[in-house]
């Protein structure tokens, strides 16, 4: 497990960044052109001309790019820093509306409340739900844990689907049960096995369909949080404060909850 002093800030994420700048900065500078131009010779230029003048500017001032890459960089940076103290000051003093809806086991009202960004698909976050559970068998009555969906779907094809069936099954009051049937049998995620989970937790099969199908909201809500929180990968967690990322360890964990008692 690796324990993060500061939000854990994907380089992908500031390469999206740097992408959408140099879109913008393109976007200025064929706007300019066309400001530069009378309306009769902007209607008579084509696309390969203009293209040719906008790489000429390009390759006399090419610091330009960089600059609205860095402050393009800078500016969203400055936006994900806000939103995690937001997130952070909304935990300490607003615990019940960040937990919101998500599902929650163990101690409810534990001062200590965990809580982890998953993706049913991830194997990284099936070897973390084993240790979660050792932790909640280990310390009952101390710990909060809760689950907030962040599939990866880029990369994971069955995260979304196995996903929208874990919200279905809360629904009826199964989501821990119908979580760690997913992650015991992560290599077999498929309409198969989100149906026969269903069945042998006894689920109402007809509302359990309905659930799925109303569950993107719920879950969209989850992802936007992750985004905003700057997150491009699972498993991640908050406890009190403190983040982690990856492979977790019940002996690391185990030292946050101390020194969090300890308080």
């Amino acid at each position: 497990m690796r324990r993060v002093q500061l939000w854990a800030i994907a380089p992908t994420f500031f390469l999206m960044a740097a992408k959408k700048a140099l879109k913008l900065a393109m976007l200025l500078l064929c706007l300019a052109l066309f400001a530069w131009s009378t309306p009769a010779q902007a209607a008579s230029q084509t696309s390969p001309r203009l293209e040719e003048q906008v790489l000429q500017i390009i390759r006399k001032h090419p610091e330009v790019i960089l600059e609205s890459v860095q402050a393009y960089q800078q500016q969203q940076q400055q936006q994900v820093q806000q939103a995690q103290q937001a997130f952070l000051q909304d935990l300490k003093t607003n615990t019940k509306a960040v937990i919101g809806e998500s599902p929650t086991t163990g101690a409810i009202d534990s001062k200590v409340v965990l809580i982890e960004f998953s993706d049913f698909q991830c194997p990284y976050c099936a070897e973390a739900h084993k240790t979660l559970k050792q932790l909640i068998e280990k310390h009952p009555g101390e710990i909060a844990l809760v689950y907030k969906h962040f599939p990866l779907t880029p990369i994971h094809p069955e995260a979304m689907l196995a996903a929208k069936a874990a919200w279905a099954a809360s629904q009826q009051g199964k989501f821990w049960e119908y979580e760690d049937a997913l992650f015991t049998q992560q290599d077999k995620l498929g309409e198969d096995l989100y149906q026969d989970i269903a069945q042998k937790l006894n689920l109402d099969l007809e509302k359990f369909e309905d659930d799925r199908i109303l569950a993107d909201t719920a879950i969209q809500e989850d992802i936007q949080l992750a985004e905003s929180l700057g997150l491009s990968g699972t498993p991640f967690f908050v406890i009190n404060g403190e983040t982690f990322s990856g492979a977790v360890q019940l002996s690391d964990i185990e030292n946050v909850l101390a020194s969090v008692n300890k308080s």
